[in-house]
């Protein structure tokens, strides 16, 4: 039987995989909720945006497009022009403007410990890989998650590729004409909180703030994110 209820589509950020929304995606199926996670390849923004941008295609029905850290650039590039895609959720994300990249919009304000995370790994073909540095991935990256939970997530982290990093938005935007729900992690060390606030405020989000939370806010508090996932589900793309 094919849901009344909107897909949830999960793009996750740098350092991450998909296996960082399990206990999202498992609340939002108990929910009724068709649930995809992307695989983002953080190889490039356009790049990624047009990998996302091909499976939402494959998506029958509307769709609440749901974006961490890195993803949140991806999804803003990959929603525009897909009418299916009904909302916009960023979560501790970037949110871009034309011509900013996620490292331009980290150093807008102070805070970010990403500078001094970063371990770089040369490939072969003179480009460079990222890894968050795992003797600083709890305290930078997830320190409100379990010291034994964060070993594990800096264990599987995927890297992301430097240029990846520094590449611009180009193009329209998608949260200029999509609803979008922002949450906020107000103590995150990756992306400072202010930046996050910024962010939300120019895209004219709807807004939740999480206290206390790190840049893994999705993994540290479920709850508040499918709470917030599923308004931007009720508001936008209705049962029917």
């Amino acid at each position: 039987m094919v849901s009344s209820k909107p897909t949830i589509v999960l793009v996750h950020g740098a350092f991450a995989d998909g296996s960082g929304f399990n206990a999202v995606a498992r609340r939002l199926v108990a929910d009724g909720y068709p649930v995809v996670a992307a695989p983002n390849p953080l190889r490039g923004l356009a790049f990624d945006a047009a990998q996302v941008r091909a499976l939402l295609d494959s998506i029958e029905g509307p769709i609440v497009l749901v974006g961490h850290s890195y993803g949140g650039a991806v999804i803003s590039t990959a929603a525009v022009g897909n009418a299916q895609v009904k909302a916009l959720v960023y979560l501790a994300a970037f949110v871009p403007e034309t011509g900013e990249s996620a490292q331009s919009l980290v150093e807008k304000f102070p805070g970010s410990t990403v500078g001094e995370s970063l371990k770089p790994v040369p490939l072969p073909d003179g480009q460079v890989d990222l890894y968050i540095d795992p003797a600083v991935f709890h305290p930078h990256f997830a320190a409100d998650v379990s010291a034994e939970e964060a070993t594990l997530y800096s264990i599987t982290q995927r890297p992301a590729a430097g240029a990846a990093l520094g590449e611009p938005a180009a193009g329209p935007q998608a949260w200029h004409t999509i609803p979008n729900y922002n949450l906020i992690s107000d103590a995150d060390r990756i992306i400072p909180p202010a930046a996050q606030e910024f962010m939300a405020q120019r895209s004219g989000a709807r807004v939740q703030v999480v206290e206390g939370a790190s840049h893994m806010v999705f993994v540290s508090r479920p709850g508040a994110t499918v709470a917030l996932i599923e308004t931007a589900a009720q508001e936008q793309a209705p049962s029917e």
